[in-house]
C-alpha cells in the first residue's frame, strides 16, 4: 500500500502535540467549571437549511450522505461549521428542563470547507462558552464572561507557557448609537466596513463608506476617527464625548464598555482594551462584542471572539438572549505547536519502565508495574527482554525518566534508576515516589516577547 497523502486542512498531532492540546483543554475545562459552567455536547450534525440560515456561509457547509443514498436523494444533513447553532437548537428543544441563566461550556469539532491556511482548517476544535437567559438576560454577564475567559488564558500562560492575550472590546450599541445620530441608515454596512479597518487601514475605510455605503465625507470622516480610538482604561468616553455626537443608545453602549473595562482594569489588569474599530461582522451581536489575540502572534489573527446577543434562539413566543464567546483551540495551537513555541516534556505519559531480564522473570516486571500504577505511576513493563543498555536506550528515546529493575540480585523491590543524572537506588515500589514535576508531562513555552 503506498503511503497516504494528508488531507489539507485536516491537521493531526503527533502524541507530544496531542499531550500539550489535552493539558489545554484541562485547564480550560477547570476554570470552566470553577466558573459554573456545566458541560454539554451537541450532535455532529444539523439540517442544512437551519445550518443555512444560521450562519448564512451555506458554501462552506460539509453535507453529509449514506453511502447507500441514491443520486437522487437530497442531502439533508451537514456537518455543524460552529457550536453556535446547534447550541440555539439544544436551547429551544430543552429548555424546558434547563435552568436559566444558563451557563454552558463546549468543547468539540467543528468542520468546514474553505481554503486551508495558517489559522483557518476544514476540521478543529473549539471551546465555547455562554451564559442564556429566558426572554431577559441581566448585563453584568457582558461583563462577567470575557473575565472568565481572560481568566482561562492567564492560566494557559502561567502554568502552560502560551503566549499573553490581549482582549479587544466595543459594544455594538455605542457603535450603532454613533452612527445613527449621524444620520447613517445603513448601520450594518457601515460596520462591515469598519471591520476592515485593520487589515486596509483608515484611508481605504474611508473610501469605502463614500462610495460604497453612501456616507458623505464628514460622516466617513467622523467614523473613522471614532474607530481610531482605543484606550487601556476608561478615557475612552471622553474621547467620544470630544467628536461631538451624543444619543441616547450611544450613552448606554458607553456606559456598558466603560464599565467593562474598569472591571478588566481590576481583575486582569493589562490584558482588555477598549478598541472602537471592532465591529464583528454578524448582525446577531446587539451589545459588547470582543476579539482577542495572541501577543507577538499577531499573524494568526483573532484567537476567541464573540458577543452579546438578544435573540439566539426564539420558539416564536420567548427569546433566548445571550453573551458568549468562542476560543479555537486548533486555529491556536497549530501554529505554536508547528514553530516549536510549545513543546511537552516527553510524548508519552509514561513515568517508568520497567525492565526485563529474561522473558520467564516478566511476571515480576509485571507486579511491580501493578504496584506503581496502583498507587497513580504511569509505569509500563519493557515490550521485550534485552541487555539493560538497550532498555535504558529505549526509555531514553522516548524521555521517560526513571527505569526499574526486577532481577534477582536487586533485591526484594528492586532499584530504580534517574537515567538523567544515573542515580540508581534501592525501592519498594509500594512506596517509592518520583519527584512531581516527572510524574506527568509537562508542557513548557519557548518564545520570545519581543519577536
Amino acid at each position: 500500500m503506498a503511503r497516504p497523502k494528508p488531507l489539507s486542512g485536516f491537521p493531526e498531532f503527533l502524541p507530544e502535540g496531542r499531550i500539550v492540546e489535552q493539558h489545554v483543554l484541562g485547564r480550560l475545562q477547570r476554570t470552566f467549571e470553577l466558573h459554573g459552567f456545566a458541560s454539554i455536547e451537541t450532535r455532529a450534525v444539523e439540517p442544512l437549511d437551519r445550518l443555512a440560515k444560521g450562519g448564512e456561509i451555506d458554501k462552506e457547509i460539509y453535507a453529509v450522505r449514506r453511502l447507500s443514498a441514491g443520486d437522487e436523494a437530497a442531502d439533508e444533513l451537514g456537518l455543524h461549521f460552529d457550536l453556535t447553532v446547534p447550541f440555539a437548537r439544544y436551547v429551544l428543544e430543552n429548555s424546558g428542563h434547563l435552568q436559566f441563566p444558563f451557563r454552558r461550556y463546549q468543547i468539540q469539532k467543528v468542520w468546514r470547507g474553505e481554503r486551508p491556511q495558517e489559522g483557518r482548517y476544514r476540521e478543529f476544535t473549539q471551546a465555547d462558552i455562554d451564559i442564556v437567559g429566558n426572554g431577559d438576560l441581566a448585563a453584568h454577564h457582558d461583563v462577567e464572561l470575557p473575565l472568565v475567559l481572560l481568566e482561562a488564558m492567564e492560566a494557559l500562560h502561567r502554568d502552560l507557557g502560551l503566549p499573553p492575550v490581549l482582549m479587544h472590546v466595543n459594544n455594538r450599541k455605542l457603535a450603532q448609537g454613533f452612527y445613527t445620530a449621524l444620520g447613517i441608515d445603513d448601520v450594518a454596512g457601515v460596520l462591515r466596513t469598519v471591520d476592515k479597518y485593520d487589515k486596509i487601514g483608515p484611508e481605504s475605510v474611508r473610501e469605502l463608506l463614500v462610495n460604497e455605503v453612501g456616507l458623505d465625507p464628514s460622516q466617513a470622516g467622523l467614523c473613522t476617527r471614532l474607530a481610531e480610538i482605543n484606550t487601556t482604561d476608561a478615557s475612552f468616553v471622553d474621547q467620544v464625548k470630544s467628536l461631538g455626537v451624543s444619543g441616547d443608545l450611544l450613552d448606554d453602549g458607553v456606559g456598558e464598555l466603560a464599565t467593562l473595562v474598569e472591571a478588566a482594569g481590576d481583575q486582569q489588569p493589562g490584558r482588555l482594551v477598549a478598541d472602537l474599530k471592532i465591529a464583528r461582522g454578524l448582525d446577531y451581536y446587539t451589545g459588547s462584542v470582543y476579539e482577542t489575540e495572541l501577543v507577538g502572534f499577531g499573524s494568526i489573527g483573532s484567537i476567541a471572539s464573540g458577543g452579546r446577543y438578544d435573540s439566539l434562539a426564539s420558539d416564536g413566543r420567548t427569546s433566548f438572549p445571550g453573551v458568549g464567546i468562542s476560543f479555537g483551540v486548533t486555529r491556536t495551537l497549530v501554529p505554536l505547536l508547528g514553530k516549536g513555541h510549545l513543546t511537552a516534556s516527553r510524548p508519552v505519559p509514561t513515568c517508568v519502565l520497567v525492565a526485563v531480564d529474561s522473558e520467564e522473570r516478566r511476571g515480576a516486571a509485571i507486579a511491580v508495574a501493578a504496584k506503581l500504577r496502583k498507587r497513580g505511576i504511569p509505569t509500563e513493563v519493557a515490550p521485550k527482554a534485552d541487555k539493560f543498555g538497550k532498555q535504558i536506550r529505549y526509555a531514553d528515546r522516548r524521555s521517560i525518566p526513571y527505569v526499574w529493575f526486577t532481577s534477582a540480585d536487586a533485591g526484594v523491590g528492586g532499584e530504580v534508576k534517574d537515567i538523567r543524572s544515573g542515580e540508581q537506588l534501592p525501592a519498594d515500589p509500594s512506596r517509592w515516589q518520583p519527584d512531581e514535576e516527572d510524574l506527568s508531562p509537562r508542557v513548557h513555552g519557548v518564545w520570545d516577547p519581543a519577536s
